[in-house]
């Protein structure tokens, strides 16, 4: 198994924290999306590691096809 699994064509909105370290899922079989719950051990497929810069609202990636992970690209659009 290798390819992404799509959790939800949208982002997730979060608020990060400076300096916090988040670990996106980009196999979409995690039940704890948009993060890692190690589900991807059945797959090829890595987590990505985030760490945030400064305290915002980022949008994570849900479709598991952006061109800029961990964060949306707008790529669920042409899904």
């Amino acid at each position: 198994m290798t390819d992404a699994r799509i959790a939800q064509k949208a982002p997730y909105a979060v608020d990060v924290v400076a300096g916090k370290t988040y670990v996106w899922c980009a196999c979409g079989r995690s039940a704890t999306q948009p993060f890692c719950d190690g589900s991807h051990k059945v797959t090829e497929l890595q987590p990505v590691v985030y760490k945030a810069q400064r305290d915002e609202t980022l949008y994570f990636c849900g479709c598991k096809q952006t061109g800029t992970p961990p964060l949306c690209n707008g790529t669920h659009k042409t899904l």
